[in-house]
């Protein structure tokens, strides 16, 4: 059996899934934030109802939302302060008696999607998550790309292109991202981005639904938004997809529901792209809010 955590701010899941990848089990706790004994008692009680369940030890996997340090087996993660900067890997795999694979959560959410059985075929698979960040994973053959340091897919962070600064102009302010630094990427392109870019040309504050419904109506400030927000957004893309070139892009998060992502996208980043190259296939995620979970589980299925 495979066991997939997925350890957020409010809730750690647990979901089970059996060797032809089924889904057989799940079930949620609240997450001690603030108690990091309590966090691991956690894991260690759900992990031994599992055993219980299934008569046997299942493999673990667990997606966390910061940035994994598989050197030194620590997470960071401010949405669990408890687990900051402990040695959460190497407790884990004392408390359980096995080995235990931790993540990113977008990592989780790439390898979800990766194993899909539409999308195994494709090797190398961008997840590209757009919400209340920008997050992003890459899987190869079936497996997380994590990097020296456990950052590689934080696309999000990547600065603002000169091309992309000179196209919105001076109107949308920098902000201090929280990395830290300004005119990353994720200020412009996240929910919270594409709400900022429409008040700073509309003069008006409206959500991304309200936007995204005006749009359809045929509301001209809207639909000039949404021409400017996917220039922004392809000019990103093609900076990603020249660096990693995949073969399957899998978009997640609030805004991958806005269907016109999936028809714009591939018109306007060729444009960005090296000469020779083809554009990606572009596609919805799949699994939604389950997907962390599940990419969790599946980080044991390649060694």
């Amino acid at each position: 059996m495979y066991y997939g955590f997925d350890m957020g701010g409010t809730k750690i899941e647990l979901a089970v899934f059996d060797q032809a990848l089924n889904q057989v089990w799940q079930k949620r706790v609240p997450t001690p934030k603030d108690d990091y004994l309590a966090l691991l008692n956690a894991f260690r009680d759900l992990t031994a109802e599992a055993d219980a369940q299934f008569n046997c030890q299942g493999k673990i996997g667990i997606g966390v939302p910061g940035i994994v340090n598989h050197s030194e087996g620590v997470v960071f993660t401010t949405n669990v302060p408890s687990a900051q900067y402990k040695p959460f890997i190497h407790d884990l795999t004392k408390l359980l008696n096995r080995p235990v694979k931790v993540e990113n959560d977008a990592n989780c959410f790439a390898l979800s999607e990766a194993w899909d059985p539409e999308f195994k075929r494709y090797p190398s698979v961008l997840g590209l998550i757009l919400g209340t960040g920008v997050g992003g994973g890459f899987v190869i053959n079936g497996k997380v790309l994590s990097g020296k340091n456990g950052i590689a897919g934080e696309i999000g962070h990547m600065n603002m292109s000169v091309r992309a600064a000179k196209y919105l102009g001076e109107t949308v302010p920098e902000i201090v991202c929280g990395c830290g630094q300004t005119a990353c990427f994720e200020t412009y392109l996240s929910g919270p981005g594409f709400e900022r870019i429409y008040a700073a040309f509309a003069g008006e504050k409206r959500s991304a639904i309200e936007i995204i419904e005006r749009y359809h109506n045929g509301d001209i400030a809207a639909k000039q938004h949404v021409e400017r927000y996917m220039m922004v957004l392809a000019m990103f893309m093609g900076q990603v997809i020249t660096v990693f070139d995949p073969d399957l892009v899998v978009i997640g998060g609030g805004l991958s529901q806005f269907d016109e992502i999936y028809r714009l996208l591939p018109e306007i980043v060729p444009q960005y792209l090296y000469g020779i190259a083809k554009m990606p296939a572009i596609e919805k995620a799949r699994y939604g809010a389950s997907g962390g979970a599940r990419g969790a589980a599946f980080l044991n299925l390649v060694d």
